[in-house]
């Protein structure tokens, strides 16, 4: 099974010592989000964790710790690299802060293991389509030799969405097309592999892949190993085209507070359950209660063999 760490919450930038632990005691305790009495058990021993996929704005916290981890787990590295600014993304740090920790990871646990997420493009008066070309140029220029590829994705348009960012602008087909051509020259100019995130058109001619951010064959190449074949790349979402995965985050608890986040609901619920928050506790938020029913998730490895050493903790 693998691993998804980072889809309801920035687990590396803000929870790094908790999900230590975790490791080391080898299980974790996740809610249910739609019924929160019911806990699931997941074993993260390495004979059953195929990998883990780590989704991160800010990977300072975690880099003294990766040595270790990557050798006992097979894992990936998504970096989430974009244009804007503290007026939408409120605690993440600078493009010139976050590209140089990402050059230190990628050091840490090779190019084949790192990828930049330019992701979601989103327009606004101020965050135009000029600006958006012009910052990922910048950025793939800085760092195109130390990651295995690039994902893009356009913004998902959730209530919510409109809710806490009203300056938001829809996005056109034309804005698209001008942004998928631009990205498209720009990555072969620098010679970087780049791919489009749940997007139903065939971008090929434009030099960009759609395949999934989490396949068989990007875990395989990363980590030297080999899945069992004709394994369904179902995704989670229309268009996705990744392997099944289960995330062992909570929603609300993430504090870089970006406008456009779809697993926050508001930054005074965050905060409520920050202050929950227990780095001892088999949960992310909180701790066992009497009425709470854990159930021990059936969990089964996709791979032929596995290399890992599993006493490193």
């Amino acid at each position: 099974m693998i691993i998804n760490v980072g889809g309801r919450t920035d687990i590396v930038n803000y929870f790094t010592p908790w999900l230590i632990n975790r490791l080391e005691e080898g299980f974790v305790y996740t809610r249910n989000p739609y019924n929160p009495n019911q806990v699931t058990h997941y074993d993260l021993s390495p004979d059953i964790v195929d990998a883990i996929i780590f989704c991160s704005k800010n990977y300072s916290p975690i880099l003294e710790h990766l040595p270790k981890i990557i050798k006992k787990y097979n894992i990936f590295c998504y970096y989430t690299i974009t244009s804007y600014g503290n007026d939408v993304e409120a605690n993440v740090p600078c493009i010139d802060k976050s590209i140089d920790t990402l050059k230190k990871l990628s050091e840490i646990v090779g190019k084949d293991r790192v990828s930049w997420r330019f992701d979601p493009i989103l327009l606004t008066e101020k965050y135009t389509t000029d600006y958006h070309i012009k910052e990922f140029e910048y950025i793939t220029s800085r760092l195109h030799d130390n990651v295995s590829f690039c994902v893009f994705s356009f913004v998902d348009m959730y209530r919510k969405v409109y809710k806490n960012m009203p300056e938001i602008i829809q996005l056109t087909k034309g804005d698209k097309r001008l942004l998928i051509e631009n990205m498209g020259k720009i990555s072969k100019k620098y010679s970087m592999k780049i791919q489009s995130c749940a997007y139903d058109e065939n971008l090929e001619k434009y030099g960009i892949n759609n395949s999934g951010c989490v396949t068989t064959d990007i875990l395989e190449k990363a980590n030297n190993i080999k899945f069992k074949e004709n394994i369904k790349h179902r995704g989670s979402r229309k268009y996705c085209k990744c392997l099944p995965w289960n995330d062992i985050g909570a929603y609300d608890t993430c504090s870089n507070l970006c406008k456009y986040c779809y697993a926050n609901n508001s930054a005074k619920r965050v905060e409520r359950n920050i202050g929950l928050h227990d780095d001892s506790s088999p949960l992310l938020i909180g701790k066992l209660g009497k009425k709470d029913v854990i159930h021990k998730a059936k969990q089964k490895s996709m791979l032929l063999r596995s290399n890992k050493q599993t006493t490193l903790f």
